[in-house]
């Protein structure tokens, strides 16, 4: 089992920036991919970014390419999403995931293990 809480969400305006960061607890964290997924109000969950056990392998959506950068310290037990230049379509519930798989995965079916989300929105 693995227990993930998010925390950082928050209200912005349209090009600032807002940091995410997910706690896992229960299996170790090293043993898991983790990922972002966001969902807006009446849209399908959607795969944001991925990264690998090791930190060194990660994937982006293409909508967030270039602007989001996922991070995690294993020591610390945590995974983050540093989010620049936000638009108000970023604006969703924002979920981290754990996959207990080695593979990188950005389908939402794959992963494990879901936090409660954490609401960001971006003002135009």
């Amino acid at each position: 089992q693995v227990q993930l809480v998010e925390s950082g969400g928050g209200l912005v305006q349209a090009g600032d920036s807002l940091r995410l960061s997910c706690a896992a607890s229960g299996r170790t964290f090293s043993s898991v991919t983790m990922g972002w997924f966001r969902q807006a109000p009446g849209k399908e969950r959607e795969f944001v970014a991925a990264i690998s056990r090791s930190g060194v392998n990660v994937v982006y959506a293409d909508s967030v390419k270039g602007r989001f950068t996922i991070s995690r310290d294993n020591a610390k037990n945590t995974v983050d999403l540093q989010m620049n230049s936000l638009k108000p379509e970023d604006t969703a519930v924002y979920y981290c995931a754990a996959d207990r798989s080695v593979l990188v995965h950005a389908t939402y079916q794959n992963y494990d293990y879901w936090g409660q989300g954490t609401q960001v929105t971006v003002s135009s």
